[in-house]
């Protein structure tokens, strides 16, 4: 039986009502008891709320190691059938977080990296996404479902790994496998203007190629999200891909596919603002959301790959980007580009998405490239000025 909440009680000892009695005595003890009972209910409220006001603070920048009993739990925001498909995924007692540190705000409350430790003494980086502290039962439903949509989806080698979640208490929050070197976009740019082409290391070694190692994988991730799942990922990009040793890739940033998992057909079309210079054109005049799109935006991966991260169309403003695209302007073939990876590229471009080819076909259509492509390591001397990335890229608010 669950803990009763902070602040309340469930004996039920005490008398529900007085013996009646008369005369002077009765009327001098019991307006007495009255008033006693009245301030020590009226002390303990404050005091209660000065406990949970500490509490707050305590757990509003980090995630903490204590394990509080609050009255918030799963079984209030989710049911019996959400509770049973989370609780293998519940982190062990055995399992520690430490080493916690901010990194950025979430959509429902910090998100921090640290090191798990497991009672065998191995431990593994990983990035906390928890909720926001606080009884807001709507924003906790949401957040039950956010878990559970990762504990469905991510179960394919080339997506994003969840490792633990906490629903039964608060702090809530969801434990992902931090897999370093981590963002692709900026292990992108620490590539730039680097001379160490005969390492024999693959990350270091970044060669056309590499392109193609890491696209095939990152292809497998969406055809597993959209074959298995009905998914549309809707945030294609490289800051979405994770790079890990050997160059292996995998699918992130997920908020736009839950967006369009859990909301009906009318609103799905709004579910989240993603960068114009990475949209389809069918998404951009229509707000329509299709695998197809997904396809677009991932030959722009493809340009941000052979390119260690450059922002897409370059010489456009943002809002020039559709008027060019309905003239049939596409980008230019980058330097260090291969005819074969440059016409995949044109070919997930095609301005009407039922002339692109699905990610089954794409993933058909890298194979026989790979082993054809330079394996001459990229060389891209300009280093990446952040805010002018920012810029170009159309990511400045």
């Amino acid at each position: 039986m669950p803990a009763a909440p902070y602040g309340c009680s469930n004996d039920t000892s005490l008398p529900m009502c007085y013996e009646e009695s008369s005369g002077p005595l009765a009327e001098i003890i019991i307006p007495c008891l009255l008033a006693l009972s009245t301030v020590l209910v009226v002390a303990l409220i404050f005091y209660s709320l000065h406990r949970n006001k500490q509490r707050g603070q305590s757990t509003s920048a980090h995630v903490p190691n204590g394990q509080q009993s609050v009255s918030l739990t799963a079984a209030s925001v989710s049911t019996p059938k959400v509770q049973a498909a989370l609780y293998p995924w519940e982190i062990p007692e055995e399992c520690v977080l430490e080493g916690l540190e901010f990194w950025q705000t979430g959509r429902h409350g910090p998100v921090c990296k640290g090191l798990l430790k497991k009672r065998d003494g191995a431990s593994s980086a990983v990035v906390v996404k928890s909720l926001r502290d606080g009884p807001n039962q709507p924003e906790a439903k949401e957040f039950v479902e956010w878990v559970l949509f990762h504990a469905t989806v991510c179960k394919h080698e080339n997506v994003v790994r969840m490792l633990y979640c906490q629903t039964k208490r608060l702090p809530m929050y969801l434990v992902l496998d931090a897999y370093n070197p981590g963002n692709l976009l900026h292990f992108l740019w620490t590539l730039r203007n680097v001379t160490n082409s005969n390492t024999a290391d693959p990350l270091l070694n970044f060669s056309e190629r590499s392109v193609f190692v890491v696209a095939k994988q990152v292809a497998a991730g969406l055809d597993y999200l959209m074959s298995e799942h009905r998914l549309v990922h809707g945030d294609v990009a490289a800051r979405n891909i994770l790079i890990g040793p050997g160059l292996s890739a995998r699918v992130s940033g997920l908020g736009v596919a839950f967006e369009g998992h859990r909301m009906d057909s009318a609103t799905r079309q709004r579910a989240a603002e993603v960068p114009l210079k990475w949209q389809a054109p069918e998404r951009i005049m229509m707000q329509l959301s299709i695998d197809r799109s997904d396809v677009w935006s991932f030959g722009i991966l493809l340009y941000e790959l052979i390119t260690l991260g450059s922002p897409p169309y370059p010489e456009l403003e943002p809002p020039s980007v559709l008027p060019k695209l309905q003239g049939s302007y596409r980008m230019k073939r980058p330097e260090n580009c291969g005819g074969p990876l440059y016409d995949l590229m044109k070919y997930c471009w095609m301005w009407s998405f039922k002339d692109r080819p699905a990610f089954s076909a794409i993933i058909k259509l890298l194979e026989p490239s790979l082993h054809l492509a330079a394996t001459k390591a990229i060389c891209v001397p300009e280093v990446i000025d952040i805010f002018e990335y920012n810029r170009k890229a159309g990511l400045l608010s």
